[in-house]
Parts: structure tokens; C-alpha cells; sequence
């Protein structure tokens, strides 16, 4: 536990929730029931072992954090997330409400378990020892089944490595749900690429014969597909999307969308991933709980390109 002031709030309470979920409990010195929560809230910190950590806030000592919250009663709690806040509860709780307040927001032991083993994949392939981040990740998806961070980062590296039928056998479950979680798909559609280039003659095309078929024809759809699959299979991502909107812009049911379920998969895979654990939007209420003010981010180049290319892709179907 921590007491929190407006000199160490962003430091101990946003910076900190970005890796580990913070409570903050909002009391007051003339509050009985928040003297009431206050074991309880510290004997849970204890026993859930570093799954969450718990702050507090005297709100009249720090009427800034207070007023940034939109505390009306006390004591109130807040969970950070993320940098974020996600749910809250106001008044007294027992010990079992709590409990099942933090059980619905915090990943379990297997789960952290499974995310230590995700971040000892990334360091692994840091350095280059893909084998290594292999299996870690199949360690990670082992422990927690139902971490799909950890399915997709493994499907993802089996694919890049040429793993296709391990990667296709952990894609046939999250396929199957409804609806199709979409980086899933993408991963599905990558993985076509590159069995298609295994597979068939035209893997083995040179980009200048497949540019001398087209010339002959310009609404061969076929093989400017079977182009755009090489190329996505090379990784060369932007090159395959113009060869897609060529399509799109001509014929925008061909095959039953295939150019277009190409197209936006690889928008998927290029756009950026989210920082864990950010859920709520700045600003935006999360479970009657409030934060005021705004965020600012810069847009990196990768966000600024799928962008650009979502931007031609609805140009392209309107």
C-alpha cells in the first residue's frame, strides 16, 4: 500500500497501472466505513501477491486528484488500468465483493504466468534466438489456452518460420468462433499466402511475368491475385495492397471479396498493437467511475500507413 499525493500520482498510480493493476481507494479521516475497508482492502494486496497493487488517497488532503476523479462519497475505489480507469465500487465492501470485484478485472495466476513467458519470448527474439521465443510462447499458450496475445504471437512466429501446419491447427479454434475475431483471420489469410507460394507454380513467378500477364489483360483477376499473394507472402505489404485495390476498384465481389478479405487482413497485421490493458477511452466512464482530462499520442509511421490505406480502401468500395 501507498499513500498517494498529487507529487507521486502519476508515477504511482498512472505509470505504475501501465504494467500492474492499481486500486486506488479514495478515503477520509472522519469516514467510518472507509476505516471499515481498509483491512480488507490490505489483507487482499497481501494475499493476491502482487496481482494488484493498492494506493490511497486522503480526498481532503488531495482535492485535486479527487475533483480529477469526480469523487462525490467515500470511500470510493478506483482501478487502474493501463493508465487508465476501468471500474470502480463506492461504500463499504465485504471481503467477497471485493474478491469478485478484482476476479472480474484481474488475470489470473495462469495468466500472468502466460504473459511472463510472452515477455521472455519478445527478449528471446531480441536477440535472435527464434527456436527459444518458439517455445516460450507454446509454454505461454499451455499455461493460459484462452490468452489469444499469447495464440496470436505464437501463430504469427510459426507462420514466419514456416511452421504452417502447427499454425493452422492453433487457428482452426478461434476460427470456429462467432464472431471471427479479426487477427485471427488476417493470420489465416497470411498463412493462404504463403502455402499458395509453396504450392502452386506461381509461387515461383517472377513479378515481371506476372506484370506481362496483366498487361495482356488487365481484368485478369487471377493472376493479379495470385500476385498480390506473393507479395504479401514476401512481406512486401504496401506493394500487395496496390495490386489488391486494382481489383477492388474493377470488380469488388470477385471471388467472393477475395481481394478485399486479402486486403484488410494485411491492414490488420500492419497496424500497430495496443498497449495491454487499455480498455477505456481518456475521458470515458468506467463503471460510474469518471477520470477528466485528455491524452495526447503521436501517430508512429506504421499507424500513419494503415490510415492512409484504409482511406483508399473505402475510396476504393465507394
Amino acid at each position: 500500500m501507498i499513500d498517494i499525493t498529487i507529487q507521486n500520482f502519476e508515477t504511482e498510480v498512472v505509470a505504475a497501472s501501465m504494467t500492474t493493476p492499481v486500486l486506488v481507494d479514495f478515503w477520509a479521516t472522519w469516514c467510518g466505513p472507509c476505516k471499515t475497508l481498509v483491512p480488507t482492502l490490505e489483507k487482499l494486496e497481501v494475499e493476491y501477491a502482487g496481482r494488484f497493487k493498492l494506493a490511497k488517497v486522503d480526498v481532503d488532503a488531495n482535492q485535486q486528484i479527487a475533483g480529477m476523479f469526480g469523487i462525490r462519497s467515500v470511500p470510493t475505489c478506483v482501478l487502474m488500468i493501463g493508465g487508465r480507469p476501468v471500474d470502480g465500487f463506492m461504500g463499504a465492501q465485504t471481503e467477497g465483493q471485493v474478491r469478485e470485484f478484482l476476479d472480474k478485472h484481474l488475470p489470473s495466476e495462469d495468466a500472468l504466468a502466460a504473459e511472463a513467458e510472452v515477455e521472455e519470448a519478445e527478449a528471446l527474439l531480441e536477440s535472435g534466438d527464434t527456436q527459444a521465443a518458439l517455445q516460450k510462447l507454446a509454454d505461454a499458450l499451455a499455461a493460459d489456452p484462452a490468452n489469444d496475445d499469447a495464440r496470436f504471437d505464437y501463430v504469427r512466429l510459426l507462420i514466419a518460420t514456416g511452421n504452417y501446419e502447427a499454425a493452422a491447427e492453433l487457428l482452426h479454434e478461434p476460427l470456429k468462433r462467432i464472431p471471427q475475431p479479426l487477427r485471427f483471420e488476417a493470420l489465416h489469410q497470411w498463412l493462404q499466402c504463403m502455402l499458395f507460394v509453396q504450392n502452386d507454380d506461381r509461387g515461383n513467378w517472377p513479378i515481371e511475368q506476372f506484370d506481362a500477364a496483366i498487361a495482356q489483360n488487365k481484368r485478369d483477376f487471377d493472376t493479379r491475385f495470385a500476385k498480390a499473394q506473393v507479395l504479401a507472402a514476401e512481406g512486401q505489404w504496401t506493394a500487395s495492397m496496390e495490386e489488391l485495390l486494382e481489383i477492388i476498384m474493377r470488380d469488388k465481389t470477385w471471388n467472393e471479396q477475395a481481394a478485399r478479405k486479402l486486403y484488410v487482413a494485411i491492414l490488420e497485421l500492419l497496424t500497430p498493437a495496443k498497449p495491454k490493458h487499455q480498455d477505456t477511452a481518456p475521458g470515458q466512464s468506467a463503471g460510474g467511475i469518471q477520470i477528466l482530462g485528455k491524452s495526447s499520442a503521436e501517430q508512429d509511421e506504421a499507424t500513419v500507413l494503415v490510415n492512409s490505406y484504409r482511406r483508399k480502401l473505402s475510396m476504393a468500395l465507394n
